[in-house]
């Protein structure tokens, strides 16, 4: 069972740099999230919340944030 703060975090959790600067991880493209795996995550939280985005994504799952959103 996932935990309901980690989700709660990654439903709000903002990009803080690059093209997508300000925008919700949730609104990341999956491209995008590919391109970081590839290349490497940024070190920290970051990289964790965002490898958690790519795999919910990966899974169908993103959309079970967007209540969380509100």
């Amino acid at each position: 069972m996932p935990d309901p703060a980690l989700l709660l975090e990654l439903a709000h959790a903002r990009m803080p740099f690059g093209r997508y600067q300000g925008r919700l991880l949730l609104e990341l493209p999956q491209a995008y999230l590919v391109w970081f795996q590839a290349k490497g995550w940024p070190p920290g939280r970051l990289g964790q919340q965002m490898a958690a985005m790519l795999e919910l994504d990966h899974n169908g799952l993103k959309d079970l944030l967007e209540p969380l959103r509100k």
